[in-house]
């Protein structure tokens, strides 16, 4: 449980540094971040993998590519039902995905080391 408030924690965090090093995202506050965060984990869990499947087949030609664009309208998705995170166009989501993204991949590799079970 304190691993995920942790990670929670930590996403929000990310989106904001997304914010301050890319001008196409733009966050008010923490708390907005918090739900950010939330939305996109959700959105990530129970809408992703239904996009995933449904274009398998353009995926599967463009080699995997097709998922950072999956991935960007999540990012969207996410912007278009809160007040507090605005993502401006298409190509601001993919980026600032692209960013969440790195950023997640170290957050993520930081907290298995932290929490890893000895």
């Amino acid at each position: 449980m304190l691993k995920l408030i942790v990670k929670w924690l930590l996403s929000a965090s990310a989106l904001l540094l997304v914010a301050y090093v890319y001008n196409g995202v733009v966050i008010t506050s923490f708390g907005a971040a918090m739900l950010a965060a939330l939305v996109i984990g959700l959105l990530n869990t129970f809408v992703r993998p239904i996009l995933v499947l449904l274009t398998l087949p353009v995926t599967v030609v463009t080699l995997g590519l097709f998922l950072f664009v999956i991935n960007a309208l999540m990012f969207w998705a996410a912007s278009g039902l809160l007040d507090g995170f605005q993502v401006r166009g298409f190509i601001a989501a993919l980026i600032g995905s692209l960013i969440y993204t790195l950023i997640g991949v170290v957050v993520e590799s930081a907290l298995e080391s932290l929490f890893s079970k000895k």
